[in-house]
């Protein structure tokens, strides 16, 4: 159960849960003020009674408000880089490599809890421990997929990583788009439009040895 479902029904205050599921409900429950209301007009409070819990028991879990952001940034961090490490390791044919990480972004924007928002969209970036972490995750997705451009192509890293960061950052930006366009493209095509778009760049670089393109 991910921490959003934890809170799906708000706990009758003093009920007991292990110290690993009542720090999955807060988590859940901040993650939804933060999503609604941004972080700076986010508060304890509010986030206290969305999970059913006293003050007391909220500070006993995490320090303060930052606290709670940094958790939920870790946790959704990670879960983008481990969607898109999965999408390169899904397959060893290229094009299907490049829509299945077009499709990890647009999956992950689509997410019923907004989770991206406190990522990509955060009113919270010049705090420099956000700032770490979000600049955390658009660099180890474009490691991944450096990795990938670099071992098929022969290019350097330091050009393959180029290559990483423009379709990383096309993925990401392109997917939040079409996500605020009120999905007005149904997912399918827009991931294959996107495909296609990143496709006839990239397999422009021929597979390392050969003459032979991607």
């Amino acid at each position: 159960m991910t921490a959003i479902e934890q809170t799906d029904a708000v706990r009758p205050r003093g009920t007991r849960l292990p110290r690993r599921a009542r720090r999955n409900q807060l988590l859940g429950a901040a993650q939804e003020v933060f999503v609604a209301q941004g972080y700076h007009a986010a508060a304890m409070d509010d986030i206290a009674e969305r999970a059913g819990v006293s003050k007391p028991v909220l500070y006993q879990h995490f320090p303060g408000k930052l606290d709670l952001y940094l958790a939920l940034l870790d946790q959704h961090c990670e879960a983008l880089i481990q969607s898109v490490r999965h999408a390169l390791a899904s397959t060893t044919d290229n094009k299907q490599r490049v829509r299945a990480t077009m499709d990890a972004y647009f999956a992950y924007v689509e997410d019923d809890g907004g989770a991206f928002r406190l990522v990509f969209e955060s009113d919270l970036t010049n705090e420099p421990a956000v700032r770490e972490r979000v600049d955390k995750v658009t660099n180890e997705c474009a490691e991944a997929i450096c990795d990938v451009i670099a071992e098929d192509t022969g290019l350097s890293r330091a050009e393959s990583m180029l290559l990483a960061s423009g379709l990383g950052g096309l993925a990401q930006v392109v997917a939040r788009s079409w996500l605020h366009s009120d999905r007005s493209v149904p997912r399918d095509q827009a991931v294959q439009l996107l495909t296609s778009l990143a496709w006839r760049g990239i397999a422009g670089f021929p597979l390392h040895g050969t003459d032979q393109q991607h």
